[in-house]
């Protein structure tokens, strides 16, 4: 080791010893000899052990490792995104590379992603956004002046009129006003305000938000949230990385998924003897169930929640997909007001809408809302906080739920064309839904109850017990083991009821109504023959 110069002319450098031709090379040193051919270094014994001690040092014990994570998120569990849907990209890859297959495509029907299935977006949804997104087009004669009007209304909210800027942490103001009067309407003028409106993005995040707001203490004391089992795994999921405490109560399935209040009382006086139950879920219309709550259901839930004084959480992210005769969708804020100032100025309600479901489909936008009714003065300021620190929802999103709350309105131009495409896209969900039902119940060992509303069915199946002890053998649930048989023979992808929480001894698995109508026919046509033969074998 000695003082050298290198061919820049600097003379402040050491010359060490170095195990590598690109070091050497970086260093353009000329003392260092370059090798006979290319691709060929001579190693010096030196050289050798540096090396070595290299090697020794870049393969350390890694910090993050499965030992050292938070324990929290390896509790985690998504079901819908699960060890099923894993598998199904391994056997698309297999495919690709030309891999034989009783099947040709992996129909991914684990999810209620409406665009990927084929639903055609709403034009005029489309048109303001792509409108805010290059206001260049505001100008062309191929865009209608409502569709331009609402952009332009939008992009004056937006900092530097740029869709590109950050929004206030509720969203942009306009379009809070906007949801505002979208409740209104759809609650026969029971009044809402826009202070109350917080965009999100999607609702899984105010959903988050909300219970990282609410969740609190240790012990018996740390914070209880109830919900529905089957449930969206969404909940279960948050719960977990919370470190808060599950609470299940069961919808009645022999009653087409009736939540039942002396179920919710049994589940939270229970509860109270590990925790402090504080919060209680309800999502209607019903995920993974598609049940519809009437409206003497929902009185009872919210007089239930004012007497056990529970912060109640409506997810109403399927309110524009009811489809029984007989069955209309009630907003838990609207039967609040009704029931008079003693329930509605006490009963703290968070609601939540997004334009993922409903006719929009819009998933990948990330728009959607939440309405926070009778919050203590002092945890809006909190919430606030909390909700600031991931700045603002995307503003594409908000756009996109601009749309779906302020949609042209009877006169405009733009009027027909989207209540043709609404209304299209609705009926064709409600006849899927009973297509759905009627060819699920020809399986033999298969039951489905009524799809009432939301987006999936969600068929109880039977599974004999020597698939039950194979399945174990497998170490897996016996509806995994059941739904990965059904996604290797046939390509159809499902998600097991156990990813939703189901009664013991039940199975279930649940998949989207949303493929075009004769494709859907197709599939349930798959599964009746894969369970017939899976019949067969395990009986």
């Amino acid at each position: 080791r000695g003082p050298g110069v290198c061919r820049s002319g600097r003379t402040d450098m050491t010359l060490r010893c170095v195990a590598s031709l690109a070091v050497a090379r970086q260093l353009r040193c000329p003392r260092l000899p370059r090798p006979a051919r290319e691709g060929t270094v001579r190693w010096s014994s030196a050289a050798k052990a540096s090396a070595v001690k290299i090697n020794e040092k870049a393969s350390r014990e890694r910090i993050l490792t499965l030992e050292s994570m938070n324990p929290l998120v390896k509790a985690l569990e998504y079901a819908v995104r699960g060890p099923i849907v894993l598998k199904a990209g391994e056997i698309e890859k297999e495919l690709r590379k030309g891999i034989k297959k009783p099947f040709t495509e992996v129909i991914k029907a684990n999810i209620g992603d409406a665009h990927a299935m084929g639903q055609r977006p709403i034009t005029f949804l489309r048109q303001v956004v792509a409108l805010c997104t290059y206001p260049n087009l505001l100008d062309s004669p191929s865009f209608p002046e409502d569709a331009k009007k609402r952009a332009r209304r939008i992009l004056q909210g937006c900092g530097g009129n740029s869709l590109g800027s950050y929004t206030a942490t509720q969203g942009i103001n306009c379009i809070r006003e906007d949801v505002a009067s979208y409740i209104e309407r759809r609650d026969g003028g029971v009044p809402a305000d826009p202070d109350n409106i917080y965009l999100t993005t999607g609702a899984s995040d105010g959903i988050t938000s909300i219970l990282k707001i609410l969740v609190s203490g240790g012990g018996k004391s740390r914070t209880g949230v109830m919900i529905p089992i089957p449930q969206y795994p969404l909940y279960s999921a948050a719960i977990s990385d919370l470190d808060a405490i599950q609470v299940n109560y069961y919808l009645d399935e022999e009653n087409c998924w009736a939540l039942n209040v002396n179920e919710l009382r049994r589940s939270l006086y229970e509860a109270k003897s590990y925790c402090n139950p504080k919060v209680l879920c309800i999502i209607n219309p019903g995920n993974p169930t598609g049940q519809v709550q009437n409206r003497k259901c929902i009185e009872d839930v919210i007089h239930f929640a004012w007497e056990e004084k529970l912060f109640l959480l409506a997810d109403e992210v399927y309110q524009d997909n009811v489809y029984s005769e007989g069955c209309q969708f009630h907003s838990f804020k609207k039967i609040l007001y009704e029931m008079g100032p003693e329930y509605y100025n006490n009963v703290e309600l968070a609601s939540f809408h997004s334009t993922s479901k409903g006719y929009m489909g819009e998933c990948g936008y990330r728009g959607g809302y939440m309405e926070v009714l009778n919050l203590h003065p002092d945890i809006k300021g909190q919430l606030v906080k909390l909700l600031s620190v991931r700045l603002c929802p995307p503003v594409s999103g908000q756009a996109a739920l601009d749309v779906v709350v302020n949609p042209p309105v009877p006169g405009e131009e733009s009027y027909a064309q989207f209540i043709k495409e609404k209304e299209s896209v609705l009926n064709n969900l409600a006849k899927k839904a009973k297509i759905a039902e009627d060819l699920i119940n020809k399986v033999p060992g298969f039951h489905c109850n009524p799809l009432q509303g939301a987006m999936y069915a969600f068929p109880r199946i039977f599974i004999p017990s020597k698939a039950i002890e194979e399945a174990k053998a497998h170490k897996m649930v016996p509806d995994m083991f059941y739904c990965m048989k059904l996604l290797e023979e046939t390509g159809l992808c499902v998600v097991p009821g156990s990813g939703f929480g189901q009664k013991e001894g039940t199975y279930h698995f649940r998949m989207t109504i949303l493929p075009p109508a004769e494709k859907l026919k197709i599939l349930l046509e798959k599964v009746k023959d894969f369970h017939i033969k899976f019949l067969e074998k395990y009986a």
